[in-house]
């Protein structure tokens, strides 16, 4: 069961470790050698108290989500466990989604080359594409309920509506984040080293979101016993 979890937290480990390391956490400025009283150059710029929160912010959603995960597979093991089918309006929302992300980059890159006008083109399209995916979550929901999967009906149900539904918070409460990004942007008189900053976050969480999604995703898939047997196989 841990190799399982391991191999499906395993791309957001990875994106969450890269970005830590490009903050230089790991820097060791007491060790450095120089004159006394000066300064000593470690190569690591001074780090907000932003970048440091968001990070601490997803280590907190990622082990949430891994707790979440690692019960899914436990769960899924017992009889009464009735697989949900995967509507193919979840193809489209992990296209719109992934159209979201690539937004907010193009909006980050816009930032650090000083193209404010390609950073409020960059945020909009992130935005638009983030509530259609919400949106179409919701379509999801009507649809499965039309059908005749409900809430209670099953604990397969259950827990993806607990997935989708969480996942959608954290993504309501990016959109929060990325209007007061785009509010600073579009009033104007704004400090450009403040903008960059903020639509970096906003791009970090974005990526973030969507390699959770996409492991969510994969989860909620049909073929995801199979997958959870092949698992299993490995640990015998």
């Amino acid at each position: 069961m841990s190799i399982t979890i391991l191999f499906v937290l395993a791309p957001i480990g990875v994106i969450v470790a890269w970005w830590l390391s490009q903050q230089r956490l790991t820097a060791k400025p007491w060790l450095e050698v120089g004159v006394m009283g000066e300064v000593p150059d470690t190569g690591a710029s001074s780090l907000p108290a932003a970048t440091i929160g968001l990070g601490v912010f997803l280590a907190v959603v990622s082990s949430l989500f891994a707790l979440f995960i690692s019960a899914y597979f436990m769960r899924m093991q017992v009889a009464d466990w009735a697989q949900m089918p995967a509507p193919y309006l979840l193809w489209f929302n992990t296209g719109v989604l992934i159209l979201s992300s690539i937004a907010l980059q193009y909006a980050q890159v816009a930032a650090r080359r000083g193209r404010m006008d390609g950073v409020g083109d960059g945020l909009i399209l992130g935005g638009l594409f983030a509530i259609t995916f919400l949106v179409g979550q919701l379509f999801v929901w009507h649809q499965l309920n039309a059908a005749g999967y409900f809430l209670a009906a099953n604990p397969a149900n259950a827990f993806f509506y607990l997935l989708t539904g969480v996942h959608g918070l954290h993504l309501l409460g990016g959109l929060v984040a990325l209007g007061r990004a785009a509010n600073k942007v579009w009033r104007g008189g704004f400090d450009l080293n403040q903008v960059r900053l903020s639509v970096q976050l906003c791009a970090v969480y974005w990526h973030f979101l969507l390699a959770l999604w996409l492991v969510l995703f994969t989860l909620l898939t049909p073929w995801v016993g199979d997958f959870a047997d092949f698992c299993r196989q490995l640990l015998t």
